[in-house]
């Protein structure tokens, strides 16, 4: 049952962390965006988030997201699309989201710039990259990379604008740490080989339980569920 004064204590919470982590690594708090990952929760929590000054929101599913964004339409809110996205949900993901952090080919790409040019919008990018190989999850690894942001280069409506990574589920946060260093070395040896830099501004990584030390190795944006809103329970 959603509670709104524990809601809005628990996203002040993270909040609080997140700045004192930025302290720790001498960041700016400002430089990190939190993206309130609503998956599984209805409308009615987006919305007491967002009374409590809540901007970004997070969903897996496009058509969960759509329902939601009709219910708080009248709000100035930015949608993020986390999960892996299919090619027949591309049109209508381009239609609705502000940043799609899963592009893990140029196909899927270059669908999502036809489609956003197509309905007047533009939206921003994020390659999710593969550092673990693990075969329950997506993402492009790092040879395919620079092919992924060649053909990029040119477009306008769907942006590239950095990398996106999720880290293999470990309980220590620390055990993370190494995930995220390697992602920041990704960026570094993809500059090194003259992808513009404009195209690599943004780092997504951290979830609930390790946005802490992601943000220590340079998150700039973190992508936080279960600690603003509570327990998941899925049917």
């Amino acid at each position: 049952m959603l509670d709104p004064a524990a809601l809005r204590a628990r996203l002040a919470d993270v909040r609080d962390r997140i700045a004192r982590a930025a302290g720790r690594a001498r960041r700016d708090p400002a430089s990190i965006r939190l993206v309130a990952i609503s998956k599984t929760f209805d409308a009615d929590y987006v919305r007491a988030a967002a009374d409590a000054g809540q901007i970004d929101f997070g969903e897996n599913k496009v058509q969960e997201a759509i329902q939601k964004m009709d219910r708080t339409a009248e709000l100035k809110l930015r949608w993020h699309l986390v999960g892996h996205l299919q090619s027949n949900k591309a049109r209508r993901a381009a239609e609705r989201f502000d940043m799609i952090h899963s592009v893990d080919g140029s196909e899927i790409a270059a669908k999502l710039e036809q489609a956003a040019a197509a309905a007047d919008r533009r939206i921003d990018l994020l390659v999710q990259v593969d550092l673990a190989g693990e075969p329950t999850k997506h993402g492009a690894r790092e040879d395919n990379l620079c092919a992924i942001f060649d053909a990029a280069r040119d477009r306008r409506a769907a942006r590239v604008v950095g990398l996106m990574l999720l880290p293999p589920a470990r309980d220590d946060p620390e055990r993370a740490r190494y995930y995220f260093q390697e992602l920041k070395s990704v960026r570094d040896r993809l500059m090194a080989r003259g992808v513009d830099g404009s195209m690599l501004t943004e780092l997504s990584m951290g979830m609930s339980h390790d946005f802490e030390v992601a943000v220590e190795e340079g998150a700039t944006l973190v992508r936080v569920g279960s600690a603003i809103f509570g327990s998941r329970t899925y049917v």
